[in-house]
């Protein structure tokens, strides 16, 4: 066993020197100030990431012209470099340099790459220093094939503890975990992902740049976990406290076998970081290490390294068979032990079978050319054969024409130059890449190899960019971790919300805010989900305070009221109406505003009830008025009497409208001055309905509807308002008759007609009587315009009103025929398309009359019985009844043949409607299942037929019943009154 060597005064009289001790030691660091002393200098190391840093570390010191950097696949040289940063395999040995280092000795007994660092052990040498730095594991063998060296032992700087065996998802932040798979090392990464946010990939197949890359985003905290291959373990500087070993076997490139000791503590070692601790174990299918092993590694005591792998380096061109031989020969001295067929001698054998290539490699420049084709590294990890062939084309171009096609070579690297595809894809190609980067940089193998070498420097930076968003796509959940470790460090979040709502936080997308609400993104559920919310809501604090006081100040434009009730504040429902104290007054409730600050709940509630309240006086301002004469003391000047009180008491408790058939004595009993006072108000005394015109508009008629919803307890959506413009609408059986007044329509039958349509159709069924008989009167197409229909709906709304139809026969005198006159028949008759025409929506266009001291119409205000009838014989003018649709209706089509002589009397057949008040009051009711009458009805609440509506039952022999035109004597006749304006005209 060796031990940790005393560090001796200085160095000794050779000019070569072993530094030697476990990891964190700061044995790099020692040799870079010392090649910092030397004018020039060399360093080479195990790795390409490792060069890297290094070369950056000595530009920082130095200068970009006074550094040069070279490995395989990179090439930085600056105009008379001092000093090179190379890999071992890399180093330009016919350089002569002052000081010279080899990083990592004790890779001279890798079976893989052995040789190389063997040939540097024995042959790389500085003019005035050399130093071997590596573990010291590498005393004895150095000491015996270098008798001349000196010894410089290093001590740790921190302690390196053993903690056993963790889950993945128990591992402690800062940890990096080593995999010896790329699909152990991309399972496990997506794991972490999933469950603590997110992990760093470092493996040797990545490309420099993406390395660096994933680095960073470990180094700079990004992200806490890092899942590597055992590359990490070859000097890299990293912040880690932890090391977990996923797996206890590798595969060396021939076989797999266990981890040497000297391998888990090379690797374990890289956790604790210059005089911090560091600690390590097993994980995830790794078994525990035994305690031998442990103890190994804790005292770093290892069994020294008996022999270095070799292989003969001075080869011999001769022939192809003297070629062979020399690569076979043995080692020259005890200590050395021949390296195993590599990449490049496989190759060779191979290529050896192919006469043409024996024909072409016989010996002297061409056979060394093909022994340098063959030592082109297999970056792309294809089988030996495959491999092979691609030799053989190049080999076959350089003896052919001295270099490498151009095309060929830019048709190849132009199909690598597709940035498309997954993680696996991306490195294929950038493998493929890096060949053509190694094949730019060998002298004379490309006509312009400058060319080349920038093109394939491109296309590796682009394809590395991507790989690196891909594998940060794949592998770390940028969100979680930067929340995270923005909570971690109680660091201020910096938050925005975008116009369409969406949150961002640091930059990356967390959910939406929606008003008050705080909707968290789908994708950030999982382990992590509380963490991201209290981040996301702690950022966004003063967005919600800001909207808090813009909501408490917003303009009445600012809200919007939907039909169902809900108010909506830029373009989020924040409240929702509810039933309140009174029909007008609805209550409200907050919606979605869980995350209101509390302080600004007072002055938001205030401002919503003042939004309601402006609302309820825009849009009910009417009825507001009528509620508020009600409150208004007896000594008032205005105030309302008794039973103008009563009325407009039961027009509010309806929301504005009523059948007058219910308080048909209350309305009979008021005098016209309380009419008057009650007409000031708005209230207009129909035939059939007291409403106020005002409020039959749609959007009042839209809000009367949700105000009557909310106070009689159901579902606003439940009943919807007919669309406006409509004068009828088919009258479901679910929907209540009071919801059908609040909303501006009576309900008729199988339909619900509008009220002011409604009392237009009574002026026309009233005219036509006038000029009808005294069987009855024609319905005409203007009746069938006012509600919209035509038909059997038509006679349905009729025969509701209390009218019968009955068909009768009468004489006329025959008209002579008309010519028909071919000119007159293609000018369109105007007349069809005015009567189809639809009357005006707009209520306040055509005021209901109040007829007064007319008799109540029995059929719920039903028109009274009949009025005057035409002279007997008296033609009445008859127009064309036309459908729901404006179409006409069909017409008995008269031949010539069938035609009276004109002047003679003939017999026509037509259908007459009468007023007949139902039996019984059959009909009268207001609430049963949608249709009029019922015990179910208005009626039967006041305990039997209407009273004041209908004719009376008189002893003695019936009068048939006359309307006057003169007042009566009980009380001054309305000079409003039709009947008053018509008894003016006869006057006249």
């Amino acid at each position: 066993m060796s031990r940790p060597l005393p560090v001796p005064p200085g160095l000794g009289p050779s000019g070569v020197t072993a530094v030697l001790g476990p990891t964190n030691t700061g044995k790099t660091f020692y040799a870079l100030e010392r090649m910092a002393a030397h004018s020039t200098g060399m360093i080479g190391l195990p790795l390409r990431l490792l060069a890297r840093e290094v070369y950056e570390k000595m530009v920082d010191r130095r200068g970009k012209r006074a550094v040069a950097m070279v490995t395989g696949e990179e090439k930085i040289i600056p105009p008379n470099p001092s000093y090179w940063v190379c890999t071992v395999e890399a180093m330009p040995l016919e350089r002569e340099v002052s000081f010279l280092a080899i990083d990592e000795v004790q890779l001279a007994a890798d079976p893989e790459r052995g040789r190389i660092f063997t040939d540097r052990i024995l042959h790389a040498r500085g003019r005035n220093e050399t130093l071997m730095l590596g573990s010291d594991t590498m005393a004895p063998i150095l000491r015996r094939l270098i008798p001349e060296i000196n010894f410089l032992g290093r001590e740790r700087f921190s302690h390196l503890t053993h903690i056993g065996h963790k889950k993945v998802t128990r591992l402690p932040r800062r940890s990096a975990i080593v995999a010896f798979s790329a699909e152990n090392v991309y399972s496990i990464a997506e794991l972490i992902r999933r469950q603590r946010g997110g992990a760093a990939v470092v493996m040797g197949a990545l490309s420099p740049r993406t390395r660096n890359a994933q680095a960073a985003l470990y180094n700079e905290g990004e992200v806490d976990y890092l899942v590597a291959t055992d590359a990490i373990g070859m000097g890299l500087n990293m912040d880690i406290d932890h090391v977990a070993f996923a797996a206890g076997r590798k595969f060396d490139g021939k076989n797999a076998r266990h981890l040497f000791p000297t391998e888990v503590a090379q690797i374990a070692g890289r956790a604790g970081r210059h005089v911090r601790d560091g600690t390590w174990g097993s994980t995830a299918e790794a078994p525990p290490f035994d305690e031998d092993l442990v103890e190994q590694v804790s005292e770093h005591t290892f069994e020294p390294v008996t022999a270095l792998q070799w292989r003969n380096p001075n080869v011999r061109f001769g022939s192809l068979p003297a070629l062979l031989r020399s690569l076979e020969m043995p080692p020259p001295e005890d200590g050395l032990v021949r390296a195993r067929m590599d990449d490049d001698e496989e190759a060779l054998r191979r290529l050896a079978r192919r006469h043409d290539i024996r024909d072409m490699a016989k010996g002297g420049a061409a056979l060394k050319l093909l022994w340098e084709v063959c030592q082109v590294p297999d970056f792309r990890k294809v089988t030996p054969d495959q491999h092979a062939v691609m030799l053989g084309e190049l080999y076959q171009q350089l003896m052919e024409r001295g270099s490498i096609r151009s095309e060929w070579a830019e048709l190849q690297l132009s199909r690598l130059d597709n940035p498309n595809g997954d993680v696996d894809a991306l490195s294929n190609r950038i493998a493929h890449v890096r060949t053509w980067t190694y094949l730019s940089h060998r002298s004379g193998w490309l006509d312009d190899a400058a060319h080349f070498q920038n093109e394939a420097r491109r296309i590796e930076d682009r394809l590395s960019d991507v790989l690196h968003e891909r594998l940060t796509q794949r592998f770390v959940d940028r969100r979680t971790s930067v929340l995270l470790k923005r909570l971690k460090d109680d660091a201020p979040l910096l938050a925005g919300v975008r116009n369409n709502g969406e949150v961002v936080v640091e930059g990356e997308f967390v959910g939406r805010l929606l008003g008050f609400q705080f909707i968290l993104d789908p994708k950030a559920r999982g382990p992590h989900e509380k963490a991201v919310r209290f981040a996301a809501l702690k950022a966004l604090q003063p967005e919600l305070m800001a909207r808090a006081s813009a909501l408490a100040s917003a303009k009445p434009e600012e809200f919007r009221l939907e039909p169902g009730g809900e108010i909506v504040w830029r373009q989020s429902v924040v409240a929702q109406l509810v039933k309140g104290p009174q029909p007008l007054r609805p209550d409200f409730k907050f919606v979605a505003m869980e995350h209101m600050p509390a302080s600004a709940v007072a002055a938001i509630e205030e401002r919503l009830r003042a939004f309601i309240a402006d609302r309820v006086e825009g849009l009910a301002g009417p009825l507001v008025a009528l509620q508020a004469a009600l409150n208004r003391p007896s000594d008032h000047p205005e105030a309302l009497s008794p039973g103008a009180r009563g009325v407009a008491f039961r027009l509010v408790e309806n929301f504005g409208a009523m059948s007058r058939r219910p308080i048909a004595e209350e309305v009979k009993a008021l005098t016209q001055d309380e009419r008057a006072g009650l007409r000031k108000l708005g209230v207009r005394f129909g035939e059939y309905t007291l409403f106020i015109p005002a409020l039959l508009k749609p959007a009042p008629a839209q809000f009367l509807g949700l105000l009557w919803a909310l106070w009689s307890g159901n579902d606003p959506d439940a009943f919807p308002v007919p669309q406006a413009g409509a004068t009828s609408v088919e009258a479901e059986e679910k929907v209540p008759h009071a919801f059908w007044y609040a909303v501006g329509y009576r309900p008729s039958g199988n339909r619900a007609v509008r009220i002011d349509m409604l009392e237009r159709l009574a002026q026309e069924i009233r005219s036509a009587r006038e000029q009808g008989s005294k069987e009855g009167f024609e319905a005409n197409q203007r009746m069938m315009s006012l509600v919209g229909v035509s038909g059997e709906a038509f006679e349905d709304i009729l025969k509701n009103l209390g009218y019968r139809k009955q068909t009768v026969e009468r004489e006329v005198k025959a008209e002579a025929p008309k010519i028909a006159d071919p000119v007159a028949e293609t000018v369109e008759d105007p007349a069809p398309t005015a009567a189809r025409a639809q009357p005006e929506t707009d209520p306040a266009a055509t005021p209901a009359i109040e007829i007064a001291g007319a008799p109540e119409a029995p059929a719920d205000g039903a028109l009274p019985a009949e009025a005057a009838t035409p002279t007997e014989g008296e033609a009445q003018p008859v127009e064309t009844p036309v459908s729901a649709a404006g179409d006409p209706a069909p017409t008995v089509d008269v031949t010539p043949e069938t035609a009276a002589t004109p002047g003679e009397p003939v017999m026509e057949t037509v259908t007459l409607w009468r007023y007949q008040p139902p039996r019984n009051n059959r009909g009268q009711g207001q609430q049963r299942r949608g249709k009029p009458g019922g015990k179910h009805g208005a009626d039967a609440k006041r305990g039997g037929p209407p009273k004041g509506k209908g004719k009376r039952p008189q002893k003695g022999p019936q009068k048939p019943r006359t309307f006057s035109s003169g007042p009566r004597k009980s009380k001054e006749a309305d000079p409003d009154s039709p009947f008053a304006v018509l008894a003016n005209l006869k006057k006249d």
